[in-house]
Parts: structure tokens; C-alpha cells; sequence
């Protein structure tokens, strides 16, 4: 990517029509030149892609049973405490944002 230097004085047609068909052709292949940066390089290496292989990481979170005053929503299947309960229907237990 070039910079562009928005403040010095632009060229007059006459000279742009004079510019030889080689030094066109060198200035087009000199902007199309693949150029890396090596931040973006550098930074990119630390994320990890969708569907990356995970089979060597190990979970740490210990997980614990639902308590005696809580309940799982029959539409969303979070577990919530008993007073986000707003309806129940035929066995079903609804949370207050389901509802």
C-alpha cells in the first residue's frame, strides 16, 4: 500500500499525457508488488479459527447439580432460580423471559 500525499501539487494533464507507456507499466507493477506486513502477520498467528482441532485442551469448570429452589425452563433449558418462574403449565416450568 503507498501512501498518498494529499497536500503536494498535482501534475497537469500535459504532463500526465506525456508519461511514457514503460513508466506506467513500472508504476503499476511497483503498486501490485505484494507487500506483508509483519504486525498483521504477527498478531494473526494467535487466533485460533472456527473448527480448530481442541482435542488436547482440557476443561477446568467444576459443575454443580441444580439446587432444591431452582428449575429448568421447559423452552430455553437454562437452569434459573425459583423466583424467575412465571408460569407452569401441565408439568412445564416457563422462566420469566420465555413467558
Amino acid at each position: 500500500m503507498t501512501t498518498t500525499d494529499y497536500d503536494a501539487p498535482r501534475r497537469s494533464v500535459v504532463e500526465i499525457e506525456e508519461d511514457s507507456l514503460e513508466e506506467l507499466k513500472s508504476r503499476r507493477s511497483a503498486a501490485q508488488s505484494p507487500v506483508l506486513d509483519i504486525d498483521e502477520v504477527e498478531a494473526a498467528e494467535g487466533f485460533e479459527l472456527p473448527g480448530a482441532d481442541l482435542s488436547g485442551e482440557e476443561l477446568t469448570v467444576s459443575v454443580v447439580p441444580m439446587q432444591a429452589d431452582e428449575f429448568r425452563c421447559s423452552r430455553c433449558f437454562l437452569v434459573h432460580h425459583r423466583s424467575q418462574l412465571a408460569i407452569e403449565r401441565n408439568g412445564e416450568l416457563i422462566c420469566r423471559e420465555c413467558a
